[in-house]
């Protein structure tokens, strides 16, 4: 009996076991595929995911590269700026006819002329040593003299005004005439000057500086454009052009002159 009890228990286990096989492989059969399809749609995704932020890098990369080029632009035009006023300052501030007197350098703040008055405020005043009444210069000649100061700045009342009259000569000093402002589209002019005076147009008229006078001498301040001669008169008139852009002033030099001195 126990023999045939062990051997009923051995066929028992082999067909169970059996069976339990059976079903594994069944199992992974059907589950093979799903396998393979949860792999081959995760992959993609897992793929997504990760250039989903290499793009994002990418883009806060580019937005830093535009940042920093922007930077470097922005510096490039400001400095390109600052060279092109430091050259402009330069140029407007060549003044060698002032010879030895002091003078102090100036920015234009406000340029106001009208049809008859012709001003401009500078950066400079009192506290710089800028008085009233001081000649005002930049590149090319005389541009004014100083109307008016406050502790740090002044208004220049520039030659093309119409209250304008400076003394001037020409012809190596030998004759004095006086030029007056015609408003600010109008030049210069002079008047009554003597038919016995000799120029042409080209002319260089300078400050005369005799004594008393409001400038120092041999300031340039025009040239002769045109000559006009009245039939019958013993004088013609002369239409001059300054010898400095006044339209455009962006530096100037006040010299610091008196007069008296």
């Amino acid at each position: 009996m126990l023999a045939v009890v062990v051997t009923l228990i051995v066929i028992v286990l082999y067909a169970t076991g059996g069976v339990f096989s059976g079903l594994r492989t069944a199992a992974n059969t059907v589950v093979e595929p799903f396998n393979w399809s949860v792999n081959e749609v995760a992959r993609p995704v897992g793929h997504f995911f990760a250039g989903a932020v290499n793009y994002s890098d990418v883009v806060s990369q580019n937005q830093k590269l535009r940042y920093e080029l922007g930077e470097a632009q922005q510096r490039s035009n400001e400095l390109w700026s600052y060279e092109r006023q430091l050259e402009q300052e330069s140029t407007e501030l060549d003044v060698p006819f002032v010879g030895s007197l002091p003078t102090v350098a100036a920015q234009v703040t406000t340029l106001s002329p009208t049809s008859f008055a012709a001003t401009v405020d500078i950066d400079k005043g009192r506290n710089q040593g800028v008085l009233a009444g001081m000649p005002v210069v930049a590149n090319g000649g005389l541009v004014g003299s100083v109307l008016s100061t406050t502790p740090n700045g002044a208004t220049v009342r520039l030659i093309s005004d119409t209250s304008s009259s400076i003394g001037v000569t020409f012809a190596n000093g030998t004759t004095d005439i006086v030029v007056s402002g015609r408003g600010v589209n109008n030049g210069l002019a002079a008047t009554s000057v003597p038919l016995t005076t000799t120029l042409s147009p080209g002319t260089l008229l300078a400050t005369d500086g005799l004594e008393g006078g409001l400038f120092p001498p041999g300031l340039p301040v025009a040239k002769v454009a045109t000559i006009t001669l009245t039939p019958g008169a013993a004088t013609y008139n002369l239409t001059l052009r300054p010898t400095s852009d006044l339209r455009h002033l962006s530096y100037v030099d006040v010299v610091l002159w008196e007069p008296s001195a």
